[in-house]
C-alpha cells in the first residue's frame, strides 16, 4: 500500500508550501502533475502571485478555503512553523517531500490529528496508487 493512500483518496486540495512559478523547480513539476490528477493546488508562496492559474497567499492561515495536505517543500528547519499553521487551519494531513524530515514537527502533527508523512515524494506516492 502506498504511504498516505488514505490521504490521497480523500484529499481534494493542496497547499504546497514553497511551490514556485520557476518550471525547473521540483515543486512545480510534483504540483502540476497533481493538478492534473484532479486535485486542487494551492501555492503559499509571499514571492509569488499566482503559480498554475491559482491564487498565492503568503501564509497558509490566508487561504480562505479548506484545506486537506499541507504539501511542505521546504527546508527541514521550517517546518515546525509551518506544522503549526497546518494544525491551525485544521490541515487533515501534512506532507513531508524528500529530504524533509522533522521528527519533533511530525510528533506534535500526530498528536494533532494529522496525518503525516515524511521525506516521501506525493507524485511518487500518486503514482503507485495508479497501478
Amino acid at each position: 500500500m502506498p504511504v498516505g493512500e488514505n490521504l490521497l483518496r480523500s484529499a481534494k486540495t493542496i497547499a504546497v508550501v514553497g511551490l514556485s512559478s520557476r518550471r525547473s523547480r521540483p515543486s512545480y513539476g510534483v504540483s502540476e502533475y497533481m493538478q492534473s490528477q484532479g486535485y486542487r493546488i494551492i501555492p503559499v508562496n509571499p514571492k509569488e502571485a499566482e503559480v498554475l492559474g491559482e491564487k498565492a497567499y503568503a501564509t497558509l492561515e490566508e487561504i480562505p478555503v479548506p484545506v486537506d495536505i499541507v504539501d511542505i517543500f521546504r527546508q527541514s528547519q521550517f517546518v515546525p512553523e509551518i506544522v503549526d499553521a497546518a494544525i491551525r487551519i485544521g490541515a487533515k494531513g501534512v506532507w513531508m517531500q524528500e529530504e524533509v524530515v522533522h521528527e519533533e514537527a511530525a510528533q506534535k502533527a500526530r498528536d494533532a490529528g494529522l496525518e503525516v508523512v515524511m521525506d516521501r515524494c506525493i507524485l511518487k506516492e500518486h503514482r503507485k496508487l495508479a497501478r
